[in-house]
């Protein structure tokens, strides 16, 4: 490939998809999302990526470590260089990691689409009214490290797409199908329907891990810090729990996640 594009006027229009991104995230980019460093955007250029790059824009320095990550893409997306100064003009606020790039969006899946049809085993984790950036990016990495098949999310959960919810998911969020689910829509009625047992995961909940038989096909419901899942849903469903020392109940969502997506992970899924 080419050396990139040298720029060095924040007003650039081919940098205008990058202005104001701590704004701009919060408001939608019209179908496009920003990444951030080297190791994301290395994932946005795999074959493992659910989405394309738009454009790159890169500090002049760190363009030879990420020369490699564009030789066998058969139609790379432009790479603009510019000095971190100009970068942070654009941006507006300081880059010091020197690597962004837009990605697009596409079309949003259908949750059944991302679901492997019964019998075949399948774990999906299920995120319901998670507003927190930093949990969302920690469950999304918690699925891709222990092979969850998809993440659904409900219309109050926050943008997986966020900046910062892909940065703290190590880029998981490129990779991990995901779909969102309308408004009012059922959990338990959206189980049923792909062939799921749903497991509804509480410090309350009535089974433990250690005691859960094995299951080739679970959906793990996860909600937010303190208030939990609602309660209608917790009177429905299966609930489990994380044994914990006595006194104490409490855990981090994306570590309480981490540690059922690890145990149903590594259940045998085939009856």
């Amino acid at each position: 490939m080419s050396a990139p594009i040298p720029i060095d006027d924040p007003a650039d229009p081919r940098l205008a998809p990058y202005t104001a991104m701590r704004e701009r995230d919060l408001i939608g980019r019209q179908g496009r999302f920003i990444v951030e460093g080297a190791v994301t955007l290395r994932l946005l250029l795999s074959r493992a990526a659910r989405f394309r790059a738009e454009s790159i824009l890169v500090a002049p320095e760190r363009w030879p470590g990420l020369a490699d990550a564009f030789a066998d893409l058969p139609e790379p997306p432009p790479v603009y260089a510019a000095a971190k100064a100009v970068m942070s003009a654009v941006a507006g606020f300081p880059i010091h990691r020197g690597v962004l790039a837009v990605g697009i969006r596409g079309a949003e899946p259908e949750a059944a689409a991302l679901v492997p049809p019964g019998p075949a085993p399948a774990l999906v984790l299920g995120l319901a009214g998670l507003t927190n950036h930093d949990n969302v990016g920690g469950l999304f990495r918690n699925a891709a490290a222990f092979g969850a098949d998809a993440v659904l999310l409900d219309a109050e959960t926050c943008d997986p797409l966020y900046r910062k919810a892909i940065r703290v998911s190590a880029g998981a969020a490129l990779i991990t199908p995901f779909a969102r689910l309308p408004r009012g829509a059922d959990w338990l009625a959206l189980a049923e329907h792909l062939g799921l047992v749903p497991l509804a995961l509480s410090p309350g909940g009535g089974e433990t891990l250690a005691d859960l038989p094995p299951l080739p096909r679970a959906l793990l419901l996860v909600g937010t810090e303190g208030p939990g899942l609602p309660g209608g849903l917790m009177a429905r469903a299966r609930t489990l729990r994380i044994p914990m020392a006595a006194g104490f109940d409490s855990l981090n969502v994306a570590t309480a996640g981490a540690i059922a997506l690890h145990h149903l992970a590594r259940l045998p899924r085939r009856g």
